[in-house]
């Protein structure tokens, strides 16, 4: 679905190294052959084989053509061989495709020129030892580890790679298929806990068995995800606000049975927080999932990954603020991230800075206004040598050195403090749901791309303000703004100082004798007057995102 001099022997080993970083990174300019066409539907067989960290599969990709074209160029990593390529055409005929391989490109000639609007099946058989995570989640690919009593735990994650480290895909963040099929083949003592509904489990003569499953909405692609271990399953029902109920699921390892079961109840917190807040679980018509992973966690699309081992402070420096951080950061990816995706990496900030501050607001709900205020000083540790959210287009990994977490939250902490809570929390549900209407909607249509400028409008809209000049300064700039404060002969100076010089126009509370004022600051400056013996504070409830300069 879419929604946007040197000597010979170093040009070689430099090219190499390029070649190398375009395969494992993902999104960036998307190239003219990917945008002619539209992904409609995946249909993803995979068979692992644990003991010998290898796959096969099949995909199968149904597309439609946005340009004309005659080469379907798709992106496998090279670690996995091709099998054999086929166009699928009506009726069950098999016409086998040829191809060529460049870098991470898969180049499938599609035997003559394909015209706008027409739609074509081609599936791909490929396998191999696919790409261990040296690190995961946050360097990618298959973790192959093992429960504490010896079993297969097996887990993915690919988002600053792309999922192309495991299946043949279009790597773009833009192009997500309004569904898909994922066809999981393990062996019969493992459980497959992937994204979607459950259709069934098959299995067959050799002790294995086949998990179906199906997505029935929009995916971002490095969200689809193979969880595979000896999982009991906690499973239940919630009723959304939307009136319906659905299923909640934990895949949790066998040791820790009894620690899920105490999560569980939390997650039913962190699902009545959310839905407040944001509106309906967006994928009522799947479930939401959660499967007990190796590595730390994913927002995988109705399987969110937990792996902080139950310990609350895991994903905040270890401090324990009362509630399990790292569930309550990937849950709310299912609004920020998957129901509403950045439509290009540039905006990755809507994802994860939207989350982080997510946890402030719970926080605050919890503990109140001294503990939100705690939580945000806490967040106030960041860089500030890249824009959050540039006006270039991005990769994955060039977005992912930007303080697109803390410093986003802390944005959003202070346009709060600029807008007011009322119109504050109303641009929030609105860029999760434009309307009420949307709130009832489960087939897909309920999902969209969006951008940093989307949510601008909807902040000026509900707010009646300009604010160019917020998003401006705060967003497209990595310096931050100076605030000059001078207390002397009975008066307090202030004074702001914008990177470039920008328009700034940000008003400051001033504390004075218990009564708190807004001053409306520019770079001319603005004087208080003040009362004898008067000792001004200024930002008394730290609203300001700044470098205060005395």
């Amino acid at each position: 679905m879419t929604r946007f001099t040197v000597s010979v022997c170093f040009l070689l080993m430099y090219s190499g190294i390029l070649a190398q970083t375009a395969i494992l990174d993902s999104g960036g300019p998307l190239m003219t052959e990917q945008a002619g066409y539209d992904i409609t539907f995946y249909d993803l067989s995979v068979q692992v084989f644990p003991d010998e960290r290898r796959i096969e599969g099949v995909l199968e990709a149904r597309a439609t053509v946005a340009h004309p074209m005659h080469e379907f160029v798709l992106d496998l990593d090279t670690l996995l061989a091709v099998r054999s390529i086929e166009e699928r055409l009506p009726g069950g005929q098999r016409l086998p495709l040829s191809f060529r391989r460049a870098g991470g490109k898969l180049w499938i000639n599609l035997r003559h020129t394909r015209q706008r609007g027409e739609s074509f099946r081609v599936a791909v058989a490929y396998g191999g030892q696919p790409r261990v995570a040296p690190r995961a989640p946050w360097q990618g690919g298959f973790d192959w580890k093992k429960t504490p009593s010896g079993a297969h735990w097996i887990a993915t994650s690919c988002q600053g790679e792309g999922a192309d480290v495991w299946w043949p895909v279009k790597d773009h963040v833009s192009d997500e298929p309004d569904s898909m099929a994922l066809h999981v083949r393990v062996p019969g003592d493992l459980v497959a806990a992937c994204n979607g509904r459950l259709l069934g489990a098959e299995n067959h003569p050799d002790n294995t068995r086949t998990f179906h499953w199906y997505i029935s909405n929009p995916i971002n692609t490095y969200n689809v995800a193979l969880n595979i271990a000896p999982y009991r399953v906690i499973e239940g029902k919630y009723t959304s606000v939307a009136g319906e109920p659905f299923p909640v699921v934990f895949y949790v390892l066998p040791e820790d049975y009894d620690k899920g079961l105490k999560l569980f109840e939390e997650i039913k917190d962190h699902i009545r927080f959310y839905e407040n807040l944001l509106g309906p679980y967006p994928f009522r018509k799947d479930k939401y999932g959660v499967a007990q992973t190796p590595h730390l966690g994913m927002e995988h699309q109705s399987i969110i990954a937990y792996g902080a081992n139950f310990n609350n402070g895991s994903m905040t420096g270890g401090r324990d603020w009362g509630f399990d951080a790292l569930h309550h950061h990937e849950f709310g990816h299912e609004w920020w991230g998957n129901l509403v995706t950045n439509s290009d990496w540039r905006d990755m900030w809507i994802h994860e800075g939207f989350c982080s501050y997510m946890q402030a607001l719970y926080v605050e709900e919890k503990q109140g206004k001294e503990g939100y205020q705690t939580f945000m000083r806490n967040q106030r540790r960041f860089s500030n040598t890249l824009a959050v959210a540039p006006r270039e287009i991005k990769t994955s990994d060039e977005i992912y050195r930007a303080p697109i977490y803390n410093k986003g939250s802390y944005i959003l902490h202070a346009l709060r403090g600029v807008i007011g809570d009322q119109a504050f929390f109303k641009a929030l549900r609105q860029m999760a749901y434009p309307n009420p209407a949307m709130e009832k909607i489960t087939d897909g249509r309920q999902c969209r791309f969006v951008t940093t400028d989307d949510f601008l409008l909807i902040c000026e809209t509900v707010s009646g303000q300009d604010l160019d000049w917020f998003f401006d300064v705060y967003l497209r700039q990595p310096a931050l703004p100076k605030l000059y404060s001078r207390v002397a002969e009975g008066q307090l100076t202030l004074r702001w100082e914008s990177p470039g010089n920008l328009p700034f126009p940000m008003p400051v509370e001033v504390e004075m004798n218990g009564k708190k004022q807004r001053v409306q600051v520019t770079a001319e400056g603005v004087v208080v007057k003040l009362g004898a013996g008067v000792q001004p504070v200024v930002d008394p409830d730290q609203w300001l995102l700044c470098e205060l300069v005395r």
